[in-house]
């Protein structure tokens, strides 16, 4: 056998970027504690040790399952983790029983040992494009979920997006996500040539036929119809962000960003005038100051008061443990940035938008050096869905967008969206190490003739055989 390339694997560099980011996370721990309490907090160490040990954990799987995986991914997401950890911390100590940051941490820990599974268990991304339709059928069961009835269903603030796991809350559509990705991801890179080159032309535009798009379509309709009546809408734009990008990334149609700016621009002229949390939405951002919306129960308090904390801060931020952000509704969730650009200022808020620029653009890399257009697609769309989801929440709490109900990506308080950020990045890191790994070449053995036969007679599956 012949080796033609063989790149590093860059392990080391990886552990050497982990100790940084647990100096980072600790530290800011650390700081919260001895401004806030002159002393450490009970199980300060305990609490850290299980944090880095269960990070290392993944190192170690990596170091054995997938040497080639993107060295930066998995210390990026630690930094972010342990910094939300820190400050939801730092949000609990005012109001002194309350312990999110415990609960927070159990989350980590079933997140981290979930992604290390997924690496272990899976080994190969590409596998995943056998269970296309299963994936689809998987997503719109979690999106039905949370419409059964108590105990199953449990509503919240008006909104069905929640079911009862026994021990707290769950959030499915946070799972569906990914879910949906890999259906997508599925179908376009099998039926991209049917849709990219059969349809009819009308002027500049090229559209498909209806019957190859039909499958999408319908799963995309469904799932958005499911979040409407949940009073989701910002799991209804990051769905619709996720489909438009993944076709747009498979066909290379600028057309297709026409019509899905169209579609959005329709459908928020719909929701401001038929559903009455939108409207509330949107009028608690365009009057924000005003007394009526400010007052009003859903209205604009929240953000005003995270603009208030925000030009508090200033360009270096009171300091962790100094500002205020304790006074804003949901801080630990939803006002999360909010927080970090009180106490930290607008230099700490742009090293957390440096650091999720380097995550997505450590995703996007890994979908152009991947061969296989499943790969390719699966890991520009999750990409793209984190990127969505910071930018979302970024733009909502800055009034740049109205605010939804998403939250910060590894930062925010919330079991459901830390889980499922964390299978995205074992899934970025396996697709990453399919790209960077070396290209082996030499006498065809037994195996490599078994999965030539079964390409030949299943082409659809061409892609999902793993290596």
């Amino acid at each position: 056998m012949e080796v033609l390339t063989a790149p590093k694997p860059r392990r080391n560099l990886e552990l050497a970027l982990l100790v940084v980011a647990w100096a980072i996370s600790v530290g800011a721990y650390w700081n919260v504690d001895m401004v806030m309490l002159d002393s450490l907090s009970p199980g300060f160490w305990v609490r850290q040790g299980v944090f880095m040990g269960l990070t290392l954990l993944i190192h170690i799987v990596l170091r054995i399952r997938a040497r080639y995986a993107d060295p930066m991914l998995l210390p990026i997401a630690t930094v972010l983790n342990g910094l939300g950890l820190a400050m939801i911390h730092r949000l609990d100590i005012p109001f002194g029983a309350r312990d999110d940051a415990g609960r927070q941490l159990i989350w980590t820990a079933l997140s981290l040992l979930v992604a290390a599974a997924v690496v272990v268990f899976l080994r190969d991304a590409r596998r995943l494009q056998r269970f296309t339709y299963i994936c689809l059928f998987a997503a719109l069961v979690l999106l039905l979920l949370p419409m059964l009835p108590p105990p199953i269903g449990v509503p919240i603030n008006g909104a069905r997006l929640w079911i009862n796991v026994g021990f707290g809350t769950f959030q499915p559509g946070e799972v569906a996500k990914i879910a949906l990705a890999v259906f997508f991801a599925g179908y376009l890179s099998t039926n991209r040539d049917l849709i990219l080159l059969a349809g009819r032309r009308f002027g500049p535009l090229q559209f498909p036929r209806f019957k190859d798009l039909a499958p999408m379509v319908v799963a995309w309709l469904i799932s958005i119809g499911v979040l409407v009546t949940q009073n989701d809408l910002g799991s209804s734009l990051l769905f619709f962000g996720l489909f438009m990008a993944m076709i747009y990334i498979a066909t290379g149609r600028i057309s297709w960003i026409v019509i899905g700016l169209s579609f959005v621009a329709a459908g928020v002229v719909l929701a401001y005038f038929f559903v009455g949390h939108a409207t509330r939405r949107i009028n608690g951002w365009l009057y924000a100051f005003e007394p009526q919306y400010y007052d009003s129960v859903g209205g604009s308090h929240q953000v005003v008061q995270g603009l208030f904390g925000l030009a508090s801060g200033g360009l270096f931020g009171a300091g962790l443990g100094q500002g205020r952000p304790d006074i804003v509704t949901y801080a630990n969730s939803d006002m999360i940035l909010t927080a970090f650009g009180e106490e930290l200022g607008l230099i700490g808020l742009m090293a957390i938008v440096v650091l999720f620029v380097l995550f997505v653009s450590r995703g996007m890399r890994a979908a152009l050096g991947t061969k296989d257009g499943f790969g390719k697609l699966l890991a520009a769309g999750l990409s793209f869905v984190v990127a969505l989801q910071f930018f979302t929440i970024a733009g909502g709490v800055t009034r740049l967008l109205p605010l939804t109900g998403l939250t910060t990506p590894f930062m925010a308080a919330g079991g459901s969206s830390l889980l499922a950020n964390w299978i995205i990045v074992a899934l970025l890191l396996l697709i990453s190490q399919n790209a960077r790994r070396p290209i082996v070449t030499g006498p065809m053995t037994d195996e490599d003739q078994d999965a030539r036969r079964r390409r030949r007679f299943w082409p659809a599956r061409q892609e999902a055989d793993a290596a």
